[in-house]
């Protein structure tokens, strides 16, 4: 599923359309009517954002209507709060490793340099 939003969203038209979508739901003609390209062609962008799950449809008396359905985005969200998160802590982890090998090569010195001298962790 992740392919198929990712692959839908990839097109501009279709990410306008679904920006059109966030304040509500709209017909089909009023969607095509914000737009240059034709009628037919904005038809296929909504077949590609229905089949990915990012719409839905229906027909009201003799207009379809199109919904936004965010839930759709979810698993590429998670997929992409995934790839940016590891990085992340990968560079936090190797912080906290650093700064611990750092305090302790420092303790380290501290006491050979005063072997006699009581530190405050050391009791």
């Amino acid at each position: 599923m992740v392919d198929l939003v990712a692959g839908a969203i990839a097109d501009p038209v279709r990410r306008e359309i679904l920006e059109l979508l966030r304040a509500g739901p709209l017909p089909a003609g009023e969607i095509a009517g914000r737009f240059t390209i034709t009628r037919p062609a904005i038809s296929r962008h909504l077949r590609v954002l229905r089949e990915s799950g990012l719409v839905r449809d229906e027909t009201v008396g003799r207009q379809r209507m199109y919904a936004l359905e965010p839930a759709a985005l979810g698993e590429l969200a998670a997929w992409i709060a995934s790839m940016v998160a590891a990085p992340v802590w990968e560079q936090r982890l190797d912080a906290l490793e650093t700064e611990v090998y750092r305090t302790r090569r420092e303790r380290r010195e501290q006491h050979e340099a005063h072997p006699n001298r009581k530190t405050g962790s050391d009791g």
